[in-house]
């Protein structure tokens, strides 16, 4: 049995701007979906516990695909996001990989979380899998190793760019360019060759998905390397 430890906000405004922002809900949903299934256990949390705020852009028509909308539409899925465990309360010693979400609200609440920057390195350091898509990757952003460089120093990884911020017109409303910080930390980052098309980088056992088309692709990645360890986590 494979455990997996998937990881939301709870941060739902932007900053100095009323527009509501969130959990981007298919980002959790084509990654829950495709471990939902015999041999995997699914653990969600969000920062701060209780419900966790989902992005309304996210559940426009236009971006609602068939799959999310049956989740929404799930109660018991729903409770979930709404009783989440505070990510404190994780042990990620007990995973054998864990998942950021992304959703603008994470820009807000994942990188200076304490929580997350110990989870990263417990769950690598011991052999698992770290993986996340989209502003996501933000969780990444000031994790640093024992010897003090940043987690993402040389390593090749994605994550929402500059230009797909500049057409989501969300540029002079973001706290900061993911792209450009991922970039000043060192990382080889890369992107698709057109904006909105699925595109992950897989640096030994880190899985970077670029943008909401991408979660799927990123826990077929996953999925691979958990077949690949042999070491399992024991409750």
């Amino acid at each position: 049995m494979k455990k997996i430890m998937i990881v939301n906000t709870s941060h739902h405004q932007f900053e100095n701007n009323k527009k509501e922002t969130g959990l981007w809900l298919g980002e959790l949903v084509h990654f829950y979906d495709y471990f939902n299934r015999e041999g995997y256990t699914i653990d969600m949390f969000n920062i701060n516990g209780g419900d966790t705020p989902i992005d309304p852009v996210s559940l426009n028509k236009l971006m609602l695909d068939r799959a999310t909308q049956t989740y929404y539409e799930d109660a018991h899925f729903m409770d979930l996001l709404k009783n989440a465990q505070p990510i404190t309360h994780a042990n990620p010693q007990m995973y054998d990989a864990i998942y950021f979400t992304g959703g603008h609200g994470v820009m807000y609440d994942f990188p200076d979380n304490d929580a997350i920057q110990n989870a990263v390195n417990e769950i690598y350091n011991h052999g698992g899998i770290v993986a996340a898509v989209c502003h996501g990757v933000t969780a990444l952003l000031n994790v640093k190793n024992n010897d003090g460089r940043y987690f993402v120093d040389s390593k090749q990884l994605t994550g929402f760019s500059n230009l797909e911020e500049v057409l989501a017109n969300r540029k002079k409303i973001v706290p900061f360019m993911l792209q450009s910080e991922l970039e000043k930390r060192g990382a080889k980052y890369s992107k698709a060759k057109w904006p909105f098309r699925p595109y992950i980088q897989i640096d030994e056992r880190l899985v970077t998905g670029q943008n909401p088309q991408s979660p799927k692709h990123v826990a077929q990645a996953v999925d691979e390397l958990l077949q690949q360890n042999k070491t399992t986590i024991q409750a």
